[in-house]
């Protein structure tokens, strides 16, 4: 029986999972989620015989279930191949008593990859399935790492074009670089003067915006997303905790049932409701950790049932999880209202209008499952230091904020429950903030690539293929906009 999709504002009519894909947002504005969660079909102990592959496979069939055995097993032997530097894909490192999921090890060295690998070749697939001839144009705004790894999936891509908006002074100089070096004949990379949140709602101003899209229909172009709000994204994120319970669960770390707390550093709040789901489905998912840097409008949520975006906005070494409004937690609150779309329009409504809504008592008490709490800048650096200082293991400034939410957590609730923390970036894409953190005089007045090489000699970790390639790349998108101005460059780009 075919699971399909519903928007999250409107009681409009269910599409399919290709649909979904292939549009990316709903017509209402609202965001797609399936209309239930479907349970694994398999044990953990089976699941724990699969490779990542064939774990992929497994969870994916259950929500794309409009695509064949055959095209789904294509699309993910497409996507988890030599591009990615471990056969496993996802290792698991143990440091310091809790288990580094590492999600880093794609084409462009962040967790983005892991699903922005496989969503170029769901939505090729999606496109022939709905007999679609248009060019699809992934629209999308990053705040550092999903860029990159959208343009790394889609550069070239038969069908398609991609545009990514990022803030001009909000991503690292490895992230900036990376992007701005970015070939492909289809691929167009624009700095914005403004923050991401200012990206992000450019770009879900433009998807609004019928008579725009009325125009581009007329040019044979459709446009779609590649940010998580698009649930080809988000379910190849369930797949990697999926796997990872079942992979801890091979090696005897965890016993059959046994429970394991997640704590995952958030900015979109994607990646931790993919472990929600994940838990929906099955896995023994104990807490959900949800860790935010000095942006900490998530912990304000967690801790008082309003969700306030009118504050200061705060550039953190942690870049990516620069943001003030969390889109994925759209799909959260829908559920914690029992589905009422027209409830859970009016909430949305307010975030718009007024920058701020409040749950009732009775949905914060559903909140159970998370745990929300904060990083400060020195904090973070401080745990980059100690857990080098003890074990040599290099993390990243988003990483390194999860591992002090996660010990704030234990501290907090005296639970020792085995944790997974999802280690999000390498470390080589934040060297500079990295390398002050483990001895902050020592590098001072290297230049970046300097302590790139640096960074390789103090933690025997060879430098990615990624950084490599970016040291000498010529820059070819040089495009900056006002934040006010991203439409007219959309069209520029899409008509010259």
């Amino acid at each position: 029986m075919d699971l399909l999709y519903k928007s999250t504002r409107s009681d409009s009519e269910p599409i399919s999972a290709s649909q979904a894909i292939l549009k990316g947002l709903a017509d209402d504005g609202g965001l797609f989620v399936p209309v239930q969660i479907p349970k694994l079909a398999l044990a953990m102990e089976e699941i724990s015989k699969l490779s990542y592959q064939e774990t992929a496979y497994e969870v994916m069939k259950l929500f794309f279930t409009d695509f064949t055995k055959e095209e789904l097993e294509s699309c993910i032997a497409k996507a988890y191949d030599e591009k990615f530097d471990t056969e496993e894909i996802v290792p698991i490192a143990k440091v310091n008593g809790a288990y580094y999921l590492e999600l880093f090890h794609g084409a462009t060295i962040a967790f983005k990859d892991i699903a922005l690998s496989i969503l170029p070749h769901l939505m090729t697939t999606a496109a022939k399935k709905n007999h679609v001839t248009n060019t699809i144009v992934i629209l999308t705004a990053t705040s550092g790492d999903t860029g990159k790894a959208a343009l790394a999936g889609f550069s070239d891509v038969e069908g398609t074009k991609i545009i990514v908006f990022y803030p001009e002074n909000g991503v690292s100089p490895i992230q900036k670089q990376q992007m701005v070096t970015q070939k492909g004949k289809n691929t167009s990379v624009v700095a914005i003067q403004g923050n991401f949140d200012d990206a992000q709602n450019g770009v879900k101003e433009i998807f609004h915006d019928k008579e725009f899209a009325d125009e581009l229909s007329g040019c044979h172009i459709q446009l779609s997303s590649a940010n998580s709000i698009n649930i080809g994204r988000l379910i190849p994120q369930v797949v990697y905790y999926v796997y990872s319970y079942a992979k801890l669960l091979a090696e005897g770390e965890l016993v059959e049932g046994e429970a394991l707390n997640v704590a995952v550093p958030t900015g979109n709040f994607g990646n931790i409701l993919a472990a929600f789901y994940a838990k929906q489905m099955g896995v023994p998912i104990g807490k959900l950790i949800c860790a935010s840097n000095e942006n900490k409008v998530l912990y304000d949520f967690f801790s008082t049932g309003s969700y306030n975006r009118n504050r200061e906005f705060i550039l953190t070494s942690s870049p990516s999880m620069d943001i003030l409004i969390s889109s994925n937690l759209e799909r959260l609150i829908y559920k914690l209202v029992g589905e009422d779309s027209s409830v859970n329009q009016e909430l949305m409504k307010q975030l718009s209008q007024e920058g701020v809504y409040s749950l009732k008592e009775e949905m914060k008490d559903q909140l159970q499952d998370f745990y929300g709490n904060y990083a400060t800048e020195e904090e973070t650096a401080q745990v980059i230091h100690t857990v080098y200082e003890d074990s040599g293991y290099v993390l990243d400034t988003h990483t390194a904020v999860a591992a002090a939410v996660y010990e704030k957590y234990k501290e907090d609730s005296k639970d020792e429950t085995k944790t997974l923390i999802a280690s999000t970036a390498s470390p080589y894409k934040f060297t500079r903030s990295v390398m002050e953190a483990i001895d902050g005089d020592k590098y001072q007045g290297m230049g970046d690539f300097e302590l790139v090489d640096e960074l390789c000699r103090i933690s025997n970790v060879p430098v990615p293929k990624a950084i490599e390639e970016i040291r000498s790349a010529q820059v070819l998108h040089t495009q900056v906009c006002a934040k006010d101005k991203m439409k007219e460059m959309v069209r520029e780009i899409l008509t010259k």
